[in-house]
């Protein structure tokens, strides 16, 4: 499944440094803007698996409706 996200990026002391808008925590940087689309993607995949890896083989989902 493919997915959209917002990626904040700004420049840092010569770096291009972004986030993505809708997962917290997933930072990356890159020497250019394609590199940190790339690092960024890298570090969305790596949260991923670890999150995956967290819950029990007998977890469930089930959608919540939150206020935010």
């Amino acid at each position: 499944m493919r997915r959209t996200f917002s990626l904040n990026y700004w420049i840092d002391d010569g770096w291009y440094v972004g986030r993505l808008k809708e997962v917290p925590g997933v930072f990356s940087q890159g020497e250019t803007l394609a590199e940190l689309e790339e690092n960024i993607r890298d570090a969305y995949q790596a949260m991923a698996e670890d999150e995956a890896g967290n819950a029990p083989a007998d977890a469930q989902t089930k959608d919540v409706e939150l206020e935010v």
